[in-house]
């Protein structure tokens, strides 16, 4: 069964905590503190594979946690790291967290990871210093990273076949290439994507047979979106058009309009062939090809019989060509200058002073029970905020001071906290001032 989307949760391993030792040994008195730290928790890796072309256990798996990592020891014992879990996906999925693409993974082997495991926190061992010989600070681990991802597989493909319903499209696949997808005399016979492997002049193209297209399908009418995602990365598209059509350039308007509607599909190289003409009167074919060429003055346009092989092999030769043509425009593309600009004429870019505050903002809030909080946010203070154990008073108390090193005390202060009003840094909850 072949899938193309899905929605699963991802919970990467929470750090191991650190922690609170001291050394203990006859003859040995006042070892030392020796609390180790915890190890790391693992991390989530998606990782493609040319081997695995859908997107299904997914749906029947919608969770995926990573290890946790271990909490340290005595004798400056370490935490044991969790484990990663690497997850194997088709080549082509696309990793989406918030609509925002976090992972596209275009090769074989090519890994990516999604959700980053929490760090492990520090044992008392790391805190000693020449005024705190006795540290009883241990920090926790951080949790690992944890939301919804939404997968998205766009097949990678050389060629994608558009056009309307019942074009021909299946039947061409089917011989061109390997590829058996289902073919009959209606319309929406194929309803998943078919790739096909075909081969011209001793190179191979890989050939995408798209469920047919309809008028509106750039909103998500017919099959709409679900399969407009598998033309996105194909170098040329091969537009098939039936010249049974009452009208072959109106049948190749539509589908153009759907195409330029949707991402930068207008400006993708095309090759335009109509289908099923063996035995059709030549006066009919060229009507339909004018007819055609109307719509669009320079298409490439070819008559083709799959059934009949009449066209196929001068077909797939201009589709080679135009896809060499573009294989080598994007190598110039990428090439790096020769003549690099030097470090000293490099312009000098200066910041502004805004980008020069502080990394922090505190704010004033009154929750739904009527209870007031103030909120502290910032990348620095909420990591510092979730390694602290608030069970532990010498821990609470480093935070405290660390905010006050920070100006993050006094900024409270001027808002109206009092020793007692409640700080919430990174779901983490404490008073301003020990009680």
């Amino acid at each position: 069964m072949f899938v193309d989307t899905a929605k699963v949760k991802l919970e990467a391993g929470k750090g191991g905590d650190g922690a609170v030792s001291f050394r203990r040994e006859i003859y040995i008195p006042k070892g030392g503190p020796d609390g180790g730290d915890g190890g790391k928790g693992g991390s989530i890796i998606f990782k493609a594979d040319k081997d695995t072309n859908t997107l299904l256990d997914f749906r029947y798996n919608p969770e995926l946690k990573a290890e946790n990592g271990k909490n340290g020891s005595g004798t400056r014992s370490a935490g044991r790291a969790g484990k990663d879990l690497i997850v194997e996906v088709p080549i082509g999925t696309v990793v989406k967290r918030d609509g925002e693409i976090i992972a596209d993974l275009t090769k074989d082997k090519q890994e990516a990871v999604v959700a980053k495991g929490g760090e492990g926190g520090f044992g008392n061992a790391h805190f000693k210093s020449s005024v705190r010989q006795a540290p009883t600070i241990a920090e926790v681990g951080e949790p690992g990273e944890s939301f919804e991802a939404e997968l998205e597989l766009k097949l990678l493909a050389d060629v994608g076949l558009v056009g309307l319903p019942n074009a021909g499209k299946s039947t061409f696949l089917s011989v061109v290439s390997n590829a058996k997808p289902e073919i009959a005399n209606y319309p929406f016979t194929t309803i998943t994507p078919n790739l096909g492997v075909a081969t011209i002049d001793k190179q191979d193209l890989l050939i995408a047979d798209i469920p047919g297209l309809i008028e509106g399908a750039s909103e998500g009418k017919g099959l709409g979106h679900d399969f407009l995602r598998h033309v996105d990365r194909t170098a040329v598209l091969l537009h098939l058009i039936d010249i049974y059509n009452d009208d072959a350039g109106s049948a190749y308007e539509t589908i153009r309009k759907e195409l330029e509607k949707y991402s930068d599909l207008k400006t993708r190289p095309e090759i335009v062939a109509l289908t099923k003409c063996e035995g059709i009167d030549p006066e009919i074919i060229e009507m339909q090809r004018s007819s055609i060429l109307k719509k669009n003055p320079s298409a490439k346009l070819f008559v083709i019989s799959s059934v009949a092989h009449q066209g196929i092999e001068e077909l797939l030769r201009a589709v080679l060509g135009q896809i060499n043509l573009v294989s080598t425009e994007s190598k110039e593309q990428t090439a790096p200058d020769e003549n690099p600009q030097e470090d000293e004429d490099l312009p000098t870019i200066s910041l502004p002073s805004s980008a020069l505050k502080t990394a922090w903002k505190a704010e004033k809030i009154v929750d739904d029970e009527g209870v007031e909080k103030y909120i502290v946010t910032g990348e620095k203070i909420e990591k510092f905020a979730r390694r602290t154990d608030l069970n532990n008073y010498a821990s609470v108390n480093r935070l405290r001071d660390i905010m006050k090193k920070l100006g993050i005390r006094g900024e409270l202060t001027s808002l109206g906290a009092k020793p007692e009003s409640i700080i919430s840094i990174a779901g983490k909850e404490f008073t301003l001032v020990e009680e």
